[in-house]
């Protein structure tokens, strides 16, 4: 269903709908025509209806279905779909993959499907610029809908309602209905067609061949030659269309497909297999799960392959149920001289953990493989890896027997490309697969939260976002939706004139935040804005979430490590995110101080002191930067001093902070400009700032314009251990382009060299633990800090170990340095 041109009904009703909206690009306009011939090509109906939206013809078509007892799937991002649910309507938003039936819309909005269109039109919608009731927002729509019912009777009771939203819903109460009217959903559209007239019809090939060939979409092109091969050979017997391999010891293993993956009938048949294969040097795992979380989702399966050829799928069942294929499995799974592969195995290592099975000799995870081969490609995961180096899309993978294959295909690609860069070998080998079993016991260990402390703090966030709104709107005169970028455009520009700094794709101005940041130098609005949008997701991502993602069977909130993400190296981390909790501030430290030790421990937070510049020392050879670190100096005192022409002791703050600012901003790789911005000086006292600071440290200068020559040369950059980091816009004829990859030529081997350092750390203190069985663990890694659990009075000897271990990691000509505090809580140790 498509929107057709022209205006609509609404429009008619209510002359301001989506008056605000801009033009359609025409770069979108351009391919709007094509996406229908494509769409048409392939055989299935395309339907769009002059006079109304796209929303009203699927409205009408799922209320015929009702009416015949079909059961029907609405494919939307949209909330206003959620009045179309009932018993046999349900919304799929395939971007999130969530469902929302009758009960997920209860639990989404507070209220049913049928109150939905009442909720509308009194929250309004800033997209369809329908005003709704000023200063009612969802948590106020909710409470008066579960009190009254319907928008009629809370009319009907308007003059009960008390207060200045009181006073507005009376104001409103005229254009109520209106609102109402525009906000529904028609589900009387007359059609020439019912729901049993939308059948594909069978594609056309010509026209998709040419369609594809002139959009030059390579992949669908290759499927259609592939199917049309497919065809001509159907008359072949079954047996020649389809031959199942059968892998010889150490050859076609990676070309082995589902159908010779063998399934065992029994538990005797399975340990009779398991049995014959000792003496196996490899094997390739996969898990077939209810879901990503390994502290919640169910192991339903397995598949795994040895380098013997001999392969099995085991979908769990009666006759075969997990624990006991689990135990026939365990001297494989556990012996540590068979060498696992697999995609992925930090989740495989904590989902088998969780069942009582400690996979052993993890050797080759091709995710790492593909990460360290090239760590700015976006995606590793497996369909990813698939259509990237395979040149193919692998239907299915949900299959752990396709996941086997995939992985073992990929396997015998990646593995050479690796063992031709010996750099990325040792990476792979001596860093990022060793670090897997460490960050599994990281997560798996996870963290005490203060759930009580998190939900008063939550509390005061929502008084606090209420209050800032409620000056943000007397700031502006009028109210408005503070997170809505074109009613904040409006105020903003239209409304108090502010200048207009910079612009979007659309060129209309923007209230991005870093525009934001700048006008908040000169201007109250902008400050607050900035203000609630830092609580606002400080709220909803931490001291709301934080609560509802303690594991119920461990009362820890457990992260989760991505080590193939980062362009640089450095892990990243979700539910929750721990890198994004806010270092600086109180409501950042308040945050912090939930993450709790538990009765008779302490945490204990190790931190790398200003290692980036250390690093810099050590790469530019810049001999009074490298004297400033040696003498134990504050750094940024030493770097005013030099830029300023003044003594050490003769430093103050504010020349500190400037020179702290210059520090960390050129190896940022900033501009003069930025630098102006980020000091508050014109922009000849910025170059200024930069020109001394090159005089006194002519190393690093070297080292730049050294690191952007080789850079442009070899089109990548590499960090002290040997991680690559391609930069593929270094000679672009982009100025913009150009620039970026050149900040990131400076940037990215002193971030990248942090992040294998501490990667080094961390595997030099987790043997640590583990051959002197002591009596703490680690449970996070942040940034460039480690935090630890540890009994009170063994706190000493652990900060003691940490701190030598931590700087003992060579490389550096320059000292490194670590900060060690404990606490009760991780604000207190941090």
């Amino acid at each position: 269903m498509f929107d057709a041109k022209g205006k609509t009904f609404r429009d008619e009703l209510f002359e301001r709908y989506k008056a605000q909206r801009p033009p359609m690009p025409d770069d979108l306009v351009r391919q709007i025509e094509p996406l229908y011939a494509i769409i048409q090509a392939m055989g299935l109906p395309l339907i769009s209806i002059e006079g109304v939206e796209a929303d009203d013809v699927i409205g009408t078509l799922a209320a015929q279905a009702v009416a015949e007892g079909m059961a029907t799937l609405i494919s939307t991002g949209d909330k206003d779909l959620a009045q179309l649910v009932n018993g046999n309507t349900t919304l799929i938003n395939t971007m999130t993959n969530t469902v929302l039936d009758r009960k997920g819309v209860v639990e989404k909005f507070g209220i049913t499907p049928e109150q939905i269109i009442d909720y509308l039109a009194l929250v309004g919608d800033a997209v369809d610029n329908v005003p709704g009731v000023p200063k009612v927002g969802p948590v106020t729509a909710v409470k008066w809908l579960k009190q009254y019912g319907t928008l009629d009777n809370l009319v009907a009771h308007a003059a009960d309602v008390p207060g200045k939203v009181g006073e507005n819903l009376r104001a409103a109460i005229p254009q109520l209905p209106l609102y109402k009217q525009v906000l529904t959903i028609k589900c009387d559209v007359p059609l020439t067609l019912t729901p049993h007239d939308l059948q594909p019809r069978v594609p056309d090939t010509a026209a998709l061949r040419q369609l594809y060939q002139r959009m030059e979409f390579k992949r669908w092109l290759a499927e259609l030659d592939k199917d049309a091969k497919a065809h001509s050979s159907s008359s072949l017997p079954a047996e020649e269309r389809h031959p199942t391999p059968s892998p010889s010891r150490g050859e076609g293993r990676g070309e082995g497909s589902p159908a010779s993956f063998a399934t065992p009938s029994s538990i005797n048949e399975l340990q009779n297999w398991t049995t014959a294969q000792q003496g196996v040097i490899a094997l390739t795992l996969a898990l077939e799960t209810s879901g990503a979380d390994y502290m919640r989702d169910e192991l339903t399966g397995l598949a795994l392959r040895t380098d013997s050829g001999e392969a099995l799928h085991i979908p769990f069942r009666d006759e075969l149920p997990c624990a006991v294929v689990l135990d026939a499995l365990r001297p494989l799974l556990q012996n540590s001289t068979v060498e696992k592969r697999g995609h992925d195995l930090k989740f495989a290592l904590n989902m088998l953990a969780r069942y009582g099975v400690l996979l052993d000799g993890l050797g080759h995870d091709v995710m790492l493989e593909s990460y360290v081969l090239d760590s700015t490609a976006t995606r590793h995961d497996l369909a990813s890896l698939c259509e990237k180096y395979l040149g193919r899309r692998i239907e299915n993978l949900a299959s752990a027997a396709q996941q086997v294959a995939a992985t073992d295909q990929l396997h015998a690609l990646l593995r050479p490309k690796l063992e031709k860069i010996p750099p990325l070998r040792k990476l792979f080998s001596e860093i990022e697969m060793p670090l897997v079993p460490v960050l599994a016991r990281i997560e798996r260990a996870g963290v005490l939260v203060d759930a009580a402390l998190l939900h008063a703090h939550s509390a005061e966030l929502a008084a606090r976002l209420n209050q800032l709104e409620q000056q943000a709107h007397h700031m502006a005169g009028q109210v408005f939706n503070l997170s809505s970028p074109q009613q904040l455009q409006g105020i903003l520009y239209d409304k108090l004139g502010l200048p207009v700094l910079k612009k979007t794709p659309k060129g209309q101005p923007s209230t991005a935040e870093e525009v934001l940041q700048e006008l908040a130098l000169d201007y109250p609005l902008p400050k607050l804005i900035l203000e609630q949008r830092t609580l606002s997701k400080l709220k909803s991502t931490y001291t709301d979430r934080l609560p509802e993602q303690i594991a119920p069977a461990t009362g820890r909130v457990h992260t989760r490590y991505h080590q193939a993400v980062t362009a640089t190296g450095r892990l990243s981390s979700s539910d929750p995110n721990l890198q994004n909790i806010p270092v600086r501030g109180e409501e950042g430290k308040r945050v912090r101080a939930a993450f709790i030790a538990p009765p008779g421990c302490l945490l204990l937070s190790a931190d790398y002191s200003q290692i980036e510049l250390r690093i810099m020392a050590h790469l530019s050879g810049d001999a009074r930067l490298k004297r400033a670190f040696e003498g134990e100096q504050d750094i940024h005192k030493a770097t005013a001093a030099e830029v300023f022409g003044v003594k050490l002791e003769q430093v103050n703050e504010e020349q500190r902070r400037a020179a702290k600012v210059i520090n960390f901003g050129l190896i940022y790789g900033m501009s003069a400009f930025g630098l102006a911005k980020q000091l508050g000086v014109p922009r000849e006292a910025a170059q200024d700032y930069m020109n001394l600071y090159f005089a006194r440290y002519p190393g690093v200068q070297s080292f730049m314009e050294r690191t952007r020559a080789q850079a442009r040369q070899q089109g990548y950059v590499e960090t002290l251990y040997g991680r690559r980091l391609y930069l593929p816009g270094i000679n672009s004829r982009n100025a913009q382009l150009r620039q970026y990859a050149e900040r990131t030529a400076i940037n990215a081997p002193m971030q990248g060299s942090a992040a294998d350092i501490i990667k080094l750390a961390m595997l030099r203190i987790d043997a640590w633990l583990q051959q002197n069985k002591f009596n703490a663990r680690m449970i996070m890694q942040v940034h460039d800090e480690l935090v630890f659990e540890v009994q009170e009075q063994e706190s000493a000897q652990l900060a003691d170990n940490v701190r030598r271990l931590m700087t003992a990691i060579e490389g550096l000509s320059v000292p490194l340095a670590v900060d060690v505090g404990t606490g009760r809580n991780w604000a207190e140790a941090h």
